[in-house]
């Protein structure tokens, strides 16, 4: 069984930066498919990045690209989501998931069932 729990959120003014930390215990962490997703009051979840812990190989949504990016740290079982240039638009609940041991990231964003383990959220305010 995979417990994570985020960390790092917060309030940030439009054009600022936040960085969110995963913290994965429980099982294995390297050949793992971890992953960003977000949710605002009234919309469905939305993926936001994904890493695949053994190679680095990082994937990301249209609307993080250029702005997010996830790194993993595979001696502290971390994974992180640096946010920059912030806008209002990216106000929700951030949450980390963990694809079982062995699963790649293919999919990562259409096949969010196959993320089995899930933080409990964290929040994320950016106002203008």
């Amino acid at each position: 069984q995979v417990q994570l729990k985020e960390s790092g959120g917060g309030s940030v003014q439009a054009g600022g930066s936040l960085r969110l930390s995963c913290a994965a215990s429980g099982s294995a962490f390297i050949e793992n498919c971890m992953g960003w997703f977000r949710q605002a009051p009234g919309k469905e979840r939305e993926g936001i990045a994904a890493i695949y812990t053994t190679y680095g190989d990082d994937y990301y949504s249209d609307s993080a690209k250029g702005r997010f990016t996830i790194s993993r740290y595979n001696a502290n079982n971390t994974v992180s989501l640096q946010m920059n240039s912030l806008k209002p638009e990216d106000t929700a609940m951030y949450y980390c998931a963990a694809r079982p041991y062995g699963m790649t990231c293919v999919g990562w964003n259409e096949q969010k069932a196959d993320f089995a383990y899930w933080g409990q959220g964290i929040q994320v305010t950016v106002s203008s």
